[in-house]
């Protein structure tokens, strides 16, 4: 009884701190979207790409979440747009409060897109509502076709499912029928977009997807 207790003032505090952060969002019209995945997933390299197709037309910025280092948002920087780390020290996950913290370093007003890559984790992060207005579950091939069964609140809570590495499929035995029927069984509206982050396949369908989030939001 004690640990149920604990986690639902827990999750109390946090969606407390996530209305407030969709509040800021709502008030400065930016989309955001938090990208989850397992770690090695490819998430920043996809990462780099939507920023390079986007930063002329779209004002970006990046929130990266990670246990240590700053490497992840040193790489997002090089490519011209601001980024910035948590580090969560030894959490799975981000939280609402620490985005919330993160807002006051980055210059929201004038921003189209805000993408916050959480910590490689495929449980904790979809507990937690960060105030965003999507999350989008990154599944590498590599990973196994099994994932949407063995990890389900992921794949209920997201509103879109990027497979990812899909260059790498003649070399596994990942089923994209099966991962995305398993992944729809708990989602019905989830949207599937297939890619390759590294070869650039698939990528005008994601960034597709996006640019018809962002108009939701502001025609919103």
């Amino acid at each position: 009884m004690h640990e149920v207790a604990v986690k639902e003032g827990l999750l109390a505090h946090n969606d407390e701190a996530a209305h407030h952060n969709r509040e800021h969002f709502i008030e400065h019209g930016v989309y955001v979207i938090n990208i989850m995945s397992a770690p090695g997933a490819g998430k920043t390299t996809l990462l780099e790409r939507t920023v390079d197709a986007f930063k002329r037309d779209y004002k970006v910025a990046v929130i990266e979440g990670d246990l240590q280092t700053n490497q992840d948002a040193e790489r997002i920087a090089k490519h011209g747009v601001p980024a910035l780390q948590i580090n969560t020290g030894g959490a799975c996950h981000l939280d609402a409060r620490m985005i919330h913290d993160a807002l006051d370093h980055l210059p929201l007003a004038g921003l189209d897109l805000l993408v916050i890559e959480n910590v490689g984790n495929l449980v904790c992060p979809a507990e937690f509502d960060l105030g965003e207005h999507d999350k989008v579950m990154l599944l590498s091939v590599t990973e196994g076709h099994d994932k949407p069964r063995k990890y389900p609140l992921m794949f209920h809570v997201a509103r879109a499912m990027v497979l990812n590495k899909v260059d790498l499929l003649p070399y596994t035995d990942f089923d994209v029928a099966k991962a995305t029927r398993d992944a729809k069984a708990y989602n019905l509206d989830l949207d599937v977009i297939q890619v390759s982050a590294r070869t650039g396949a698939g990528l005008e369908n994601w960034l597709t997807w996006l640019k018809a989030r962002m108009a939701r939001v502001k025609a919103r």
